[in-house]
């Protein structure tokens, strides 16, 4: 993994509010009490994601600002035309604050749509991680890494977890085991797993493309997050790769899942914040607030800590169940065992993947 330098910034003439150092803004004097917006709206996941936004971020905020957080949870693929239209047609857009992956935030800011969040105080002294990969300034800034693990059912691996992705060839396993429908997460390991090397990405992923020709014989399930929870919950799959969000919060429900990480490795990624350009000039100030309290120490303890998920803000331990846990990379030989494929190449090349992918499984 490519480790960035945090660049260095000017630090602005801003106030922080209170004592408590948590990183919302006082605003200026031009800004007065009824300047603050109605809301802010912001596109967000449903499930436990929504959930550890709104506990960890949007509650917090509106406590300290007074200014209500409205969770918009439309699909992000769903949405994302509907900003771009806006923006093109100098209309004010849906929403204030887009949650996004990196892969997603990295096109709208190729399109112009993102607002620059240079300026934003708490950017400074966060891990190398935070700062968007091929782009300049700071149309977007990523808030946490993740993983797509190996999720299982200990009782259909008696001997102990999955070494190898391989294992989905098995025959015993036809038909319970499952995948993102359009193969995100796994597409550069399915390279790997099928014999070829991360040097193949993106140039070569034949590799890839016949190990999933081989596991289409073991008839995957496909479909989204929420499926993932249901089929476990069910008994229905054995193995699934998924994201440890999704795999963690099915095992705090009580459904018996663990995951790991196998040899060939499993696919990190980001996920980030955005504004969408067009805002008025007092609804912009409140989603700049909006994100940068989601950066600070404060904000990424609680939301990050919630998700399992490793922040972009320095020192913060780890929940408890996720301490030495591989698909918790908190250092860079943790992120050496994992696959990281950066958001320029991910932007140019999935749609052809996915088109791939469904090509083979539903052609």
């Amino acid at each position: 993994m490519t480790i960035l330098k945090t660049p260095t910034l000017r630090r602005r003439r801003l106030l922080q509010l209170g004592a408590t150092g948590a990183g919302v803004l006082a605003a200026p004097a031009i800004l007065r009490a009824q300047d603050k917006p109605d809301e802010i709206i912001v596109r967000a996941w449903g499930g436990a994601w929504g959930e550890s936004l709104k506990a960890g971020v949007a509650d917090p905020f509106t406590a300290a600002t007074g200014v209500p957080v409205r969770l918009d949870f439309t699909e992000d693929n769903e949405i994302k035309p509907k900003i771009w239209a806006a923006v093109d047609q100098g209309r004010v857009p849906p929403i204030h604050v887009n949650w996004d992956t990196t892969t997603n935030a990295t096109i709208s800011a190729r399109r112009g749509a993102c607002v620059d969040l240079s300026d934003l105080s708490n950017i400074e002294g966060l891990l190398p991680l935070h700062a968007p990969v091929g782009l300049e300034g700071y149309p977007l800034v990523n808030t946490y890494a993740y993983v797509y693990v190996c999720a299982y059912r200990p009782e259909a691996f008696p001997d102990g977890p999955p070494d190898s992705w391989t294992v989905m060839l098995d025959p015993k396993f036809k038909g319970r085991i499952a995948l993102y429908d359009d193969g995100i997460g796994f597409n550069p390991i399915a390279v790997i797993a099928g014999g070829g090397t991360f040097d193949d990405i993106p140039g070569n992923m034949e590799p890839g493309y016949e190990f999933y020709r081989a596991l289409k014989e073991n008839a995957p399930l496909l479909g989204e997050d929420p499926d993932f929870t249901t089929w476990f919950q069910n008994g229905e799959i054995d193995l699934a790769c998924t994201i440890s969000v999704n795999a963690r919060a099915a095992r705090t429900s009580g459904i018996e899942v663990e995951w790991t990480v196998p040899k060939e490795g499993c696919k990190v990624d980001t996920d980030g914040l955005w504004i969408p350009k067009g805002l008025p000039a007092n609804e912009e100030f409140w989603a700049k607030e909006f994100v940068n309290y989601a950066l600070s120490g404060e904000a990424q303890a609680k939301w990050c800590s919630m998700l399992g998920l490793p922040p972009v803000y320095p020192g913060l331990e780890p929940p408890s169940d996720l301490v030495g846990d591989p698909a918790y990379p908190t250092t860079p030989e943790d992120f050496a065992k994992l696959v990281s494929v950066p958001s320029p190449v991910l932007v140019d090349n999935q749609p052809i993947w996915f088109s791939k992918f469904s090509e083979i499984f539903q052609g």
